[in-house]
């Protein structure tokens, strides 16, 4: 599996011909959009940096889009989707219009990969019917930025509670102004000398050696 970053809360997942988007940037936001063909785009939250699902179409196959709570299976792929209402400071978010939303925590086992978005987390915790539903992560996305999302510090503390194999937080660009954010979920998470790299590369079997071990990927530029 090979995993790439694309800023603000989007991932592209890949197993040979098959792709999975998370979060897509749509051509509407202020970021740059996201920009690559997927079998399947997941949607944590309907918003402009979440919700591009024309940037990830045009593939082989006709795009199967996720887009909310529920369970779902598309071939060999099986998610689930957990929503939570969320209350945002429209004062102190960073996208205004997300003063009360549904977010979507994602379940996705792609290619026997248990991967785990968090989507656009704001609530200090996740109930324990949901942690239990995720089952055993072995990939977890975890937002670190602070403003409308969970800080650095809290950040931390929900991915050691989830306990899974590998943790990658999603921090928009580490050499932006979001660097003070990554640096210090690196520091709460005691993984300060982790040095960014393009994509991540691995292997099932990898995954059985590793416990929180901490993945700082670059966006693509």
């Amino acid at each position: 599996m090979i995993i790439t970053y694309y800023g603000m809360s989007c991932f592209k997942a890949q197993v040979g011909d098959s792709v999975l988007a998370f979060n897509p940037i749509s051509k509407d936001s202020d970021l740059k959009p996201s920009r690559f063909s997927s079998d399947i785009a997941v949607i944590s939250l309907n918003d402009k940096n979440y919700n591009g699902v024309a940037q990830v179409s045009g593939g082989r196959k006709e795009l199967f889009v996720v887009d909310g709570p529920g369970e779902y299976e598309i071939s060999s792929t099986y998610i689930k989707g957990f929503g939570i209402r969320e209350e945002v400071d429209k004062e102190t978010s960073p996208a205004r219009l997300m003063a009360s939303k549904i977010n979507t925590i994602y379940s996705v086992l792609f290619e026997d990969v248990n991967i785990c978005h968090l989507g656009a987390l704001s609530v200090p915790e996740i109930s324990s019917e949901i942690k239990e539903e995720l089952g055993e992560i072995d990939i977890l996305f975890v937002p670190v930025t602070g403003g409308g999302l969970i800080s650095a510090s809290l950040a931390a503390k929900i991915a050691t509670s989830l306990e899974p194999k590998i943790v990658i937080p999603v921090h928009g660009d580490e050499r932006g102004p979001q660097a003070p954010a990554l640096k210090a979920f690196l520091k709460e998470t005691g993984s300060e000398d982790v040095k960014p790299v393009e994509k991540l590369t691995i292997k099932k079997k990898d995954l059985e050696i590793k416990e929180g071990e901490v993945v700082v990927l670059e966006p693509v530029v």
